[in-house]
């Protein structure tokens, strides 16, 4: 593949020239920028080899990984089980994460031109915000489950029933795409006459915030609600579940049992802090307090760093998923 490098500020500067100046008529239509242009990670020329190398073996990793898990839950019965039900959603939240962003950003950095229409634009903003509410559920979900498991194993069958986790993918799903409904309207409704480069990787709501035109202070009141109740709530619910879950732990008599059984939470507990915090840090500040050259980085960990380890975390130390993914992979 070539890849050709020239200053970034040279191409916002001349996509600016078209879309600086404003019409009344576009400004009725709340937006008179008809293309942006991502100023990416980095605007160091001898980093985008580097850069492209990296997220394309990243989004590689997690594309794999998670179409991975996914064959192996369909194909192997023994996983057809609510904790690999809500697995496999997640395997799909982050094919689609990591699918939204990736291949735009790759194509980026390899080509002259690291526009992105308008329209382009509200796309990758909605589909990325319903996968940021999707799995910030979903961890919650997933945390009910093996506190259910554990904490009361007996009942598991019928606190866990199918109607009940149709009942939770349900909900997911209804929460995910309201919450993208809502802040993808509310940013259609500002107005962009200019400049145009997006001091990020992708269509995100605060970069965009900070170009808009027109008052921002109704979606920052949103994002900031949403990030108390959804992130933040999510948070604590899944933090109180593996609560439980180390008090039932520690009445495990055998040293090597608790041991097991804090390795496995432990994992899951850390990739689910480093989603839940750097997404709460990210939004929940007003728009004018953004340092964008270190959110940019804190944004690669819950847009691309967590949907590439979750595959790793939840299935690394698991032998029904190794038995199903030998059974996928290695059919004799």
């Amino acid at each position: 593949m070539f890849i050709k490098l020239i200053p970034q500020q040279s191409l916002i500067e001349r996509q600016n020239v078209s879309s600086s100046s404003c019409g009344k008529d576009a400004v009725k239509n709340s937006s008179c920028v008809t293309t942006f242009m991502m100023m990416g990670l980095s605007d160091q020329p001898k980093l985008q080899v580097l850069l492209f190398v990296l997220f394309l073996c990243i989004y590689i990793v997690a594309l794999v990984g998670n179409l991975a898990i996914i064959a192996a839950i369909l194909s192997y019965p023994k996983l057809h089980t609510p904790m690999y039900f809500f697995l496999f959603h997640l395997a799909i939240v982050d094919i689609i994460c990591t699918s939204t962003i990736i291949p735009k950003m790759l194509g980026n950095i390899a080509t002259v031109s690291k526009s992105i229409s308008y329209s382009g634009c509200i796309a990758q903003l909605y589909s990325f915000t319903w996968c940021l509410g999707a799995e910030m559920v979903l961890f919650t979900v997933m945390a009910y489950d093996r506190y259910v498991a554990i904490c009361h194993p007996l009942h598991y069958t019928l606190m866990l029933s199918k109607k009940v986790c149709m009942c939770l993918s349900t909900a997911v799903i209804l929460i995910a795409i309201s919450n993208s409904w809502v802040h993808t309207g509310l940013i259609m409704r500002l107005t962009f006459c200019g400049p145009n480069g997006i001091n990020h990787f992708f269509c995100e709501i605060p970069p965009l915030l900070a170009l808009s035109c027109s008052p921002v202070k109704i979606n920052e009141v949103w994002v900031f609600t949403a990030d108390i109740f959804l992130a933040m709530g999510d948070f604590l619910l899944t933090c109180l579940s593996y609560c439980f879950i180390v008090r039932a732990i520690l009445k495990i008599k055998t040293s090597e049992g608790k041991k097991k059984a804090f390795s496995t939470c432990s994992s899951h507990l850390i990739v689910v802090s480093l989603y839940y915090s750097t997404v709460i840090y990210t939004y929940i500040r007003p728009a004018s307090s953004y340092s964008f050259n270190r959110d940019k980085v804190v944004a690669a960990l819950y847009t691309l760093v967590t949907p590439t380890l979750n595959p790793i975390v939840y299935t690394l130390r698991n032998k029904d998923v190794k038995a199903a993914l030998k059974k996928v992979f290695f059919v004799t």
